[in-house]
């Protein structure tokens, strides 16, 4: 179980940073009526939301690797809509790319709206916006198996639960932890030897 837990923290952390690299690459190339120079544009210039989604993936899944079971349930459900969210900004970009260079073909030309379309030549996408769409359907997928499965997971220690371990409670025998707790809470744990 533990593989399996790392295998999906690992796969939200990994479908994040993709995305963030994803996002600084060029998405958009195009060249205006007139020039014979390539201008492009980058995803996170093309929506400025693409590189907030991606470090909240990867906040996620170190939120996970310590979250109890209730908190696991609403990171999954977040990394699920996280992934939805990267997938939803990434393909409005594929789809509408000149659309979302706008902002720089107004700024090359000064021609703004719907009339800026007019100016440019030709255009291309590149492979960078579906690598944002697959992190995003991944990070979906993960979201939903931590959302159903993360039950199952063993807890992060008792080091982070709020109540004494059944062990504890009933006077159980120490063990290592213990015994560096109450060296903690200022008691000699050898005293009982003595």
């Amino acid at each position: 179980m533990m593989r399996a837990k790392l295998a999906v923290l690992s796969g939200v952390a990994l479908s994040g940073a993709a995305a963030l690299i994803a996002g600084s690459q060029t998405w958009v190339s195009f060249m205006l009526d007139g020039t014979h120079t390539v201008e492009t544009v980058t995803g996170n210039a093309a929506n400025a939301a693409l590189a907030p989604v991606s470090v909240a993936l990867i906040a996620a899944a170190l939120a996970l690797t310590i979250a109890g079971r209730v908190f696991r349930r609403v990171l999954g459900a977040l990394v699920a809509l996280l992934g939805a969210g990267l997938v939803a900004l990434a393909g409005g970009v594929l789809a509408d790319p000149l659309g979302a260079a706008g902002g720089r073909i107004t700024e090359l030309t000064g021609i703004a709206g719907g009339a800026a379309g007019s100016a440019v030549l030709w255009s291309d996408t590149s492979v960078w916006g579906w690598v944002s769409v697959l992190a995003g359907v991944l990070a979906v997928v993960l979201g939903a198996i931590v959302l159903l499965f993360s039950g199952r997971w063993g807890s992060a220690g008792r080091k982070y639960d709020s109540a004494p371990t059944a062990a504890g409670a009933a006077g159980g025998a120490p063990d290592r932890i213990s015994d560096w707790d109450s060296l903690s809470d200022g008691t000699d744990p050898s005293d009982d030897f003595r």
